[in-house]
């Protein structure tokens, strides 16, 4: 009896040190990833061209809060490209973020709320380690509406979005 106690109590002691040690180590890729999209929203009020697209991965994608922006890196450097010479960038600081992980770490997704000068919006996104470091493979910007609205910005909408809807039902 006592041999078998010892046997199972040492059986929890390694599991849970391996258990606290996966832990760990995505605590860490959770702070590295966090000082990143920091990083990255910085960049961004500073109209820091290069180091913003230092961020994305070189295959990545960027869907913005219009429903016909989608694009990738190439496309959307094009697109920031006169903002940023202009220094008329956008300044995103985040107000509560969530990171996950694939189960081998190489992969992880987050959503943010973020205080924009659209007010709330949500950022989400996936992020991958390439070479040691964690890049944006794909950030989607939403804005957010408040249900108590939500009928209100609808009807503001409609009249764009069912052209849009139309087209893309062709």
């Amino acid at each position: 009896m006592k041999k078998t106690t010892i046997f199972f109590t040492f059986i929890l002691l390694i599991l849970s040190f391996t258990s606290m040690s996966a832990q760990s180590k995505f605590e860490k890729e959770k702070t590295e990833i966090g000082t990143m999209l920091d990083g990255f929203n910085v960049a961004a009020a500073k109209a820091d061209y290069i180091t913003y697209f230092s961020y994305f991965a070189d295959e990545s994608t960027f869907i913005g809060t219009d429903a016909t922006e989608v694009w990738n890196k190439k496309t959307f450097m094009n697109w920031a490209k006169p903002h940023f010479d202009k220094k008329r960038t956008w300044n995103f600081t985040s107000l509560k973020r969530n990171i996950y992980f694939s189960k081998d770490g190489k992969l992880a997704w987050f959503d943010e709320l973020l205080d924009t000068q659209m007010k709330i919006c949500r950022g989400s996104g996936v992020v991958e380690k390439i070479n040691g470091e964690w890049k944006v493979k794909q950030y989607v910007l939403s804005v957010t509406v408040p249900n108590d609205v939500v009928d209100k910005v609808v009807a503001e909408k409609a009249p764009i979005e069912d052209i849009l809807i139309q087209k893309l039902k062709k």
